[in-house]
């Protein structure tokens, strides 16, 4: 079992900067494939990045590239999400997910999430 916590969300205006993070508990973190999605409101969720268990590899969805940037330190069991640039388009509840099934882009492949933290951009 693996327990997820986000946090580092809040308000912020346009062009500012937030970076998240997401504790996991547990000593098997360094096995897991990291992934953060957001949920706009009326929206599906959408996956926006991910990070293999080694860290040697990522992704990141087109709207945010160049923009965020995703990282992990397994020693302090934690994944974290830089995002710069934020614009009004990246309001959401953010949540990070662990699974092992690679840098998959579908919710469904992932095994644990966390309960969210909201991220609003005002213009």
């Amino acid at each position: 079992q693996v327990q997820l916590v986000e946090s580092g969300g809040g308000l912020v205006q346009a062009g500012g900067s937030l970076r998240l993070s997401c504790a996991a508990s547990g000593r098997t973190f360094s096995i897991y494939d990291m992934a953060w999605f957001r949920q706009a409101p009326g929206k599906e969720r959408e996956s926006v990045a991910a990070i293999s268990r080694s860290a040697n590899r990522s992704y990141y969805i087109d709207s945010v590239k160049g923009r965020f940037t995703i990282s992990r330190d397994n020693a302090r069991n934690t994944v974290y999400l830089q995002m710069n640039s934020l614009n009004t388009e990246d309001t959401a509840v953010y949540y990070c997910a662990a699974g092992r099934l690679g840098l998959s882009k579908v919710g469904n492949d992932y095994n644990y999430w966390g309960q969210g933290t909201q991220v609003t951009v005002s213009s």
